[in-house]
């Protein structure tokens, strides 16, 4: 019998709208309840009764799956853990009262022999360790699978909040002739063809600046072309990959990455900048907690969970903020906690920034007024001390920094002097930028794999992002 006119194709994202499963249920009880409906997705667990076989399907739309009840009279052969599926059936409550679909028709679309290599087995747990070794695979576990939905509210948040605050989102070069930082950690970019090399060199011209007639990199931000942007649209931001030729296995770092930056003209307020930024950690942690509940549990949940943001603590309570020398008091008073102790005039260590979030509670501290000798040659000098530099790094738990932001250096002759000091000669467009029309900026950058990080509780920042590279590896 054809059902092809009664049947609605209908997903489980549908029924996922709310975040319990009382709003669900009742969702559905209203409205497709004794419907004949078609459902695709994956076989996650099955268990075979007498006259029939009980299958969990996921469609990846959300952390919850559908009970499928197949009558053996239509039990296709090769159905198994793992494979694709076509479901038609009815909709309707189980005397438990459980929504799950009656199916009256089941095609495998997609077969998966487990035995032939397949490495993730049906009801056992795998360690985040091991799953990575299978990128094109990790996708299919749970939690990987609610990672990248939180991963994917988490941006469609940050362009919410961005564009309610009225900036501009701005796509920053990948390829770019400076390396923003000063650290020297790039990649060099060049055409991976000798003979194209050889046939574009002029004269004197090394194979790095061939193509470009100078020597060009892989991004390690996009800030210095926000700051030229910014100088017409005031409020501009970007999300865009960053790479760093770091040297380093553990799993604090990643040779590619996402950052989040944002520069504002005509701010010349500290406290402003610290605003900017609390209310963007705290409206998109609430949009993600509202539109991802169930998959930010699973993942809180977990036995290898690391300590996360408390979400509602955050979204509700002032940030922390204290000084640079502020800090480094701390740290002494409580020195004995520490490998390494901090002396005044150094970086902060990550064992300094996370105790410093807990000493304060779990809540995020803002710390500023940093020695100018610890950060880069853009930020602007104190007023009353040339020594400290108007920066700002947010610290929070798990990962320590997250944020780092300043007010710019506006002063045409003071950075000419530094970018001397610093043997920077290829940045005069960085200086026209305070010749012509000239306007106080200030802004901040985000790691958003460690945002995930410390939201989620997630040890390793290669098990934030869908394939990571990091040095030795570069696999898919």
């Amino acid at each position: 019998m054809c059902h092809c006119s009664l049947v609605n194709e209908i997903h489980l994202s549908f029924f996922c709208a709310g975040n319990s499963h009382s709003v669900i249920k009742q969702f559905v009880t209203k409205l497709f309840l004794s419907k004949y409906i078609v459902w695709k997705g994956w076989v996650k667990a099955m268990r075979k009764m007498k006259d029939s076989v009980f299958i969990d399907l996921d469609d990846g739309s959300c952390a919850k799956t559908l009970q499928i009840v197949v009558p053996k009279s239509v039990q296709p052969p090769d159905l198994t853990y793992g494979a694709s599926l076509r479901v038609q059936g009815t909709l309707q409550l189980n005397p438990s009262g459980q929504v799950e679909v009656v199916a009256d028709g089941v095609e495998v679309c997609g077969p998966c022999v487990v035995s032939d290599g397949y490495p993730f087995l049906p009801r056992k747990r795998y360690s985040q360790d091991y799953a990575r070794q299978f990128l094109h695979l990790r996708p299919r576990t749970k939690v990987f699978g609610c990672v990248l939905r939180v991963r994917d509210a988490v941006m469609r948040a940050l362009h919410q909040h961005f564009h309610g605050q009225g900036y501009v989102n701005v796509h920053t070069p990948v390829l770019t002739s400076n390396d923003c930082e000063g650290a020297g950690e790039v990649f060099v970019a060049r055409p991976d063809s000798d003979a194209l090399v050889a046939s574009m060199a002029k004269e004197g011209a090394t194979p790095d600046e061939a193509f470009f007639n100078v020597k060009s990199y892989l991004t390690v931000s996009g800030q210095l072309h926000l700051e030229a942007v910014a100088r017409s649209l005031c409020r501009v931001y970007t999300v865009g990959p960053t790479f760093r030729a770091e040297n380093s296995r553990t799993r604090h770092h990643l040779a590619e990455f996402y950052m989040v930056e944002a520069e504002v003209a005509f701010l010349d307020s500290m406290s402003e900048l610290l605003s900017i930024m609390e209310n963007l950690i705290k409206d998109v942690t609430a949009r993600v907690l509202d539109e991802c509940e169930d998959d930010v549990q699973v993942l809180l949940g977990r036995d290898d969970a690391g300590q996360a943001l408390n979400a509602s603590q955050v979204v509700k309570q002032p940030f922390v903020t204290m000084t640079y020398k502020e800090a480094v008091s701390v740290l002494n008073e409580h020195s004995e906690h520490f490998e390494v102790h901090t002396r005044e005039g150094e970086g902060l260590s990550k064992e300094h920034e996370l105790f410093l979030v807990r000493h304060a509670g779990g809540i995020p501290v803002f710390v500023v007024e940093w020695p100018s000798a610890s950060k880069p040659f853009y930020m602007k000098r104190a007023a009353d001390n040339s020594d400290k530099v108007l920066a700002v790094d947010l610290l929070v738990p798990q990962v320590g920094e997250l944020c780092g932001g300043s007010l710019r250096e506006d002063d045409y002759v003071l950075l000419q002097d530094r970018l001397r000091e610093q043997q920077l000669h290829n940045l005069q467009w960085y200086l026209d930028l305070r010749k012509y029309g000239n306007v106080p900026t200030g802004g901040f950058g985000m790691g958003l794999e460690r945002y995930l990080q410390c939201l989620l509780g997630i040890r390793n920042i290669k098990d934030t992002i869908p394939f990571p590279r990091w040095p030795h590896n570069c696999s898919l």
